[in-house]
């Protein structure tokens, strides 16, 4: 039983972003000390990242559900959430990511490539963080961004210099066996190889690899026998090789009948014309082989092949069609362009772009669409009216409320952002411009506070103070009438 995986899907879920915190600070006379709700923490994403000790996609086929950890929830003091750790998954070199509908999404070829398959989701901002002028102390706080939850496919195309191409029991595991240290399975049934081989090698001072992949029969680029598993390998190849059987027993088969139904299988497949070819006409130990080697090859020279016959059994041919196959690389490694530092593309949004869309449905809805407004509608507590008032505002300073005024909505009508469904109430219409209210103003300061305000305390304290000296004026005076009362009686 093989353990070589070329194709697996995986279900993903990257960490959700933790939820904003909501709490005031309080302490021994100071019992309103202002918000100091921390942030959440960011949710954890999912990157795959090519690792050359990394041969096949095994390991996913027993784990196919990935999930990344969660960013921790925000606390009083100001204290943020932690972040979540991201899952880095390591694939071998020639990954393709696609998705389930056949789009591809990466192409991770050399040591290192990192893809970002999965983004974490953000975490909320505490009312610490949402405070400003005009909102000096928010009742509510973000909840976290759910993370991105997707599938993928994880298809691996083989990276090899050239690849031998030929019928099953043709001799190209025996081949691929002799001229690299590669150990494929080999026996004398069509079909011993139902993995692709991968092996290096030298000759004088050049190095290439040579992939030995599962067997061709006709039909194969339709998807007969295992022709994808092998098309699909030798794709990056530069060098195709035809090894042929030359001392094959079965009826019809022929050199130069297997070359043409290997050439019509690759152009059917496509993609493959400009590849070089060479032919190796193999098994010439076998004394019909070596005649029929002999009869057809200069057909296949008239149609400007390279032929050489060999076998992988007395290693006759192998040397001159090793340096052929290393010519040819060199020559494709010298027209390849160079290798270039991947760059940073900044695509800034258009001046005229405001980020989002109205649609008008069939059914006299409108949905909003843009990622900046879907977030915000994901981030708001519906449970708590402050926070459904702070999200309109941001709506409306956006611009989402006067183009859906130009749409054509009018207020109750129903409108659709993300997951959610709201009865339209504008800021305020009757044929004006709509203007942002104070809906999410904290309602606690508009309260009157009980306690007087320096001025007021102030003012009570002269008040105090004029009382005191009048009444010791009138002290004084009752004093003075008294001794006038004594001095009558005497």
């Amino acid at each position: 039983m093989t353990t070589f995986v070329d194709r697996v899907v995986l279900h993903l879920q990257a960490g959700d972003g933790g939820h904003g915190c909501v709490s005031i600070h309080r302490e021994k006379f100071k019992p309103f000390g202002g918000p100091d709700g921390g942030n959440g923490g960011h949710g954890g994403s999912v990157t795959l990242v090519v690792d050359p000790q990394v041969h096949t996609l095994l390991d996913f086929r027993y784990h196919p559900h990935v999930k990344a950890d969660n960013g921790k929830g925000g606390a009083g003091s100001k204290r943020d959430g932690a972040n979540g750790r991201d899952l880095v998954l390591k694939v071998p070199n020639g990954t393709v990511v696609q998705t389930p509908d056949g789009e591809v999404l990466a192409d991770m070829v050399g040591a290192g490539t990192s893809f970002e398959v999965a983004r974490g989701g953000r975490g909320g901002r505490g009312n610490a963080s949402l405070a400003n002028a005009r909102r000096k102390a928010p009742g509510f706080a973000e909840l976290g961004e759910p993370g991105d939850q997707l599938d993928v496919v994880l298809e691996l195309k083989s990276v090899a210099d050239v690849g031998l191409v030929g019928f099953p029991s043709a001799g190209k595991s025996s081949l691929i066996a002799v001229i690299s240290a590669a150990k494929p399975k080999i026996a004398d049934y069509p079909f011993t190889t139902l993995v692709p081989n991968l092996g290096v090698v030298r000759v004088d001072n050049h190095t290439f690899t040579v992939a030995d992949v599962p067997g061709l029969i006709p039909g194969a680029a339709t998807g007969k026998g295992l022709g994808l598993q092998f098309l699909r390998h030798i794709e990056r190849c530069a060098v195709l090789v035809h090894v042929i059987d030359t001392a094959t027993l079965e009826p019809g088969r022929d050199p130069v009948a297997d070359i043409d139904a290997l050439e019509a299988e690759l152009a059917q497949y496509g993609g493959l014309a400009d590849r070089p070819r060479l032919v190796a006409l193999n098994k010439v130990d076998v004394p019909d082989g070596r005649d029929l080697a002999d009869i057809v090859r200069p057909d296949l020279e008239a149609r400007g092949l390279q032929v050489f016959e060999v076998s992988a059994a007395t290693r006759e041919g192998l040397k001159e069609l090793m340096f052929a196959m290393a010519e040819l690389v060199e020559q494709a490694r010298a027209a390849a362009p160079p290798i270039e530092a991947t760059r940073v593309v900044i695509r800034p949004r258009a001046v005229d772009d405001a980020g989002f869309t109205v649609e008008t449905e069939a059914d006299g809805s409108f949905t909003v669409r843009g990622a900046q407004a879907e977030r915000w509608v994901r981030q708001t507590n519906f449970d708590n009216d402050e926070a459904v008032g702070y999200l309109a505002d941001r709506l409306a300073r956006l611009g989402v409320e006067d183009k859906l005024a130009k749409a054509g909505a009018n207020p109750g009508d129903l409108v659709r952002i993300g997951e959610r469904e709201f009865d339209w109430q504008p800021t305020l219409f009757a044929g004006v411009d709509f203007v942002p209210g104070n809906r999410g103003t904290d309602v606690r300061l508009e309260e009157k506070s009980s306690r007087a305000s320096a001025a007021e305390r102030l003012a009570a304290r002269k008040a105090r103070r004029v009382r005191s000296a009048d009444e010791v004026g009138a002290d004084s005076t009752d004093d003075e009438h008294d001794d006038l009362d004594d001095d009558l009686d005497d």
